[in-house]
């Protein structure tokens, strides 16, 4: 298990400001060995820490020591939707071996399901299970999805939780498929960008809400949103597009973690909370 460092007052602290959209934005508890408000802080993207989520190196090592010893991307993402679809019985038809019996009421969904959903509309029932799976394992509130989400006691949340509730039903273990899938992420991204603790990724807005904190340009993301390496991609999706030094450890997926998933933009799927950000002109 990772443990943390020793934390530096004068590294992880915040100001009155910033304590105030961290307390609205925030879980008290959560899923892993980073409490959220550091997560989503300024603090955490300066100097990251690495995140593991609870007790998943104990409860499947033998994944693990395998992906260590396997040599070629191709090997190791192979052996990961083997044991994936082993482990959680994804290749097995749902329906009964009677013929007369009823049919399931819906397929079961899994997380290369959930993988396309995210790519066609990151606002549909599948965004929506994506989001909820932040929220138990990072504690980073959802602000928005097909709307702004004010608040956890708010009738447009509540309504997103019965989106939530109907995208994760007759699933098999949907939070801990994504549990996997994110540590996999993080094995990966450690290969492929050795000493680096930080990708310059670029997201596209067409709100203009900003924050000044300290004088600086502060962006708020949503507790799940896409980025790109591409900045001419990122004007797709806003005029207003942002480059942003994102932290390896809040990078929940990419683009090329597993062929045919995420392919054609260059998209990387990142946990939100405050950001500093650079405005990119064209």
């Amino acid at each position: 298990m990772t443990e943390l460092p020793l934390l530096e007052p004068r590294q992880y602290s915040f100001c009155e400001e910033e304590g105030e959209i961290l307390q609205q934005i925030c879980l008290p508890l959560n899923h892993c060995n980073v409490p959220s408000k550091l997560l989503a802080s300024l603090s955490y993207q300066q100097n990251p820490i690495p995140l593991e989520l609870d007790g998943l190196h104990v409860w499947y090592p033998a994944l693990f020591d395998v992906l260590n010893r396997t040599g070629s991307y191709q090997e190791r993402a192979e052996h990961f939707k083997k044991f994936m679809s082993q482990h959680f019985h994804l290749s097995k038809c749902d329906a009964s071996s009677n013929d007369d019996a009823d049919p399931p009421p819906r397929p079961k969904v899994n997380y290369r399901r959930l993988l396309l959903g995210w790519l066609f509309d990151s606002d549909n029932e599948q965004g929506a299970a994506w989001r909820s799976w932040v929220e138990s394992r990072f504690g980073l509130l959802t602000c928005f999805h097909q709307g702004s989400l004010h608040g956890p006691d708010t009738p447009e949340y509540l309504r997103f939780r019965q989106v939530c509730t109907r995208a994760t039903y007759n699933t098999n273990e949907l939070y801990a498929q994504l549990d996997l899938l994110y540590l996999f992420c993080q094995h990966e991204l450690r290969l492929r960008f050795q000493d680096v603790e930080h990708l310059t990724l670029f997201r596209g807005c067409t709100e203009h809400s900003e924050h000044r904190i300290h004088g600086e340009r502060v962006k708020l993301f949503n507790n799940l949103s896409s980025f790109t390496a591409d900045p001419e991609s990122a004007l797709r999706f806003g005029s207003k597009v942002f480059a942003v030094n994102v932290p390896l450890y809040k990078i929940a997926c990419f683009e090329s973690l597993l062929p045919h998933s995420l392919q054609g933009e260059q998209e990387f799927m990142v946990l939100g909370g405050l950001y500093r950000v650079e405005r990119r002109r064209f």
